[in-house]
C-alpha cells in the first residue's frame, strides 16, 4: 500500500507502446568469484568494463559522476533472478544474488522501453507527470535487499526535477491501496537516456 514506506525496487510492469511486459530477459555473468553486496529483484545492475554485472553505483542523479553505471558501461537494466553455485556445490535459483556466492548467472531486464512500477520514499503529485527522479541514495551504500522476500529495498526519490536524472515519471498507479498524492506514491517509470546504456530512451528538456 503506498501509504506505507515499503520499497521494493523497480517491478517491470509493461512496454511503453502499452503491450505487455512478457517476462523476457537477458542472461549476464557476475564476477565467477563473487560480488560484494546482495543483488535483490528490482535492482538497477550495471555492466563492467570486465564485462561482468554489477549492482548499479550510482544514485542517478546526473549523467557524469553520478551516472546510475558509475564508471562502468553504463546500466543495462533490472535484475530479476539468478541462479548460482550454493556451499554443497549444487545449482540454486533464486529471487535474489546473496553477497559472495560463486559462479552467478543474472537474469536482466534489459528492454529500454519497458516501463517499471517503483514506490516514491515520499508524496508525489499530478504536476510532477514527465518530471524526472533519482535514487535517494546508491543502492549498495544502503540495505538495499530484503533477504526473505528476495526483493530490492530501494525507493526513488519524491523530489522531482524538469533536468534529466535517471528516472522520468510517466504515469501512476491507480487502484485500491494506491492514488495519486499518497504518502508513499506509486509511480509508473523508465529509465531515461543516457543512464540505460542499451537505450534510445526519453530525454527531458
Amino acid at each position: 500500500m503506498s501509504s506505507t514506506s515499503a520499497g521494493y525496487g523497480l517491478r517491470p510492469v509493461r512496454r511503453q507502446d502499452g503491450t505487455a511486459y512478457a517476462g523476457a530477459s537477458d542472461t549476464y555473468l557476475l564476477d565467477p568469484a563473487g560480488v560484494a553486496q546482495n543483488i535483490g529483484f528490482g535492482s538497477v545492475v550495471e555492466l563492467h568494463t570486465d564485462g561482468y554485472v554489477n549492482i548499479a553505483a550510482g544514485t542517478g542523479a546526473d549523467a557524469t559522476t553520478n551516472n546510475l553505471g558509475g564508471s562502468s558501461i553504463g546500466a543495462i537494466g533490472v535484475f530479476v533472478g539468478c541462479e548460482y553455485i550454493n556451499d554443497q556445490n549444487q545449482p540454486t535459483f533464486s529471487q535474489y544474488y546473496p553477497s559472495g556466492a560463486l559462479n552467478a548467472k543474472a537474469y536482466v531486464v534489459t528492454d529500454p522501453n519497458v516501463l517499471f512500477q517503483a514506490q516514491a520514499n515520499g508524496a508525489v503529485t499530478q504536476t510532477d507527470l514527465n518530471h524526472n527522479i533519482d535514487f535517494p541514495a546508491a543502492q549498495h551504500a544502503t540495505t538495499s535487499v530484503d533477504t526473505t522476500t528476495g526483493n530490492s529495498t530501494m525507493q526513488v526519490n519524491s523530489t522531482t526535477a524538469t533536468a534529466t536524472k535517471a528516472f522520468k515519471i510517466v504515469g501512476f498507479v491507480t487502484k485500491p491501496g494506491s492514488a495519486i498524492g499518497d504518502a508513499y506514491t506509486d509511480l509508473l517509470i523508465k529509465i531515461n537516456l543516457p543512464y540505460h546504456a542499451y537505450g534510445t530512451g526519453i530525454v527531458s528538456n
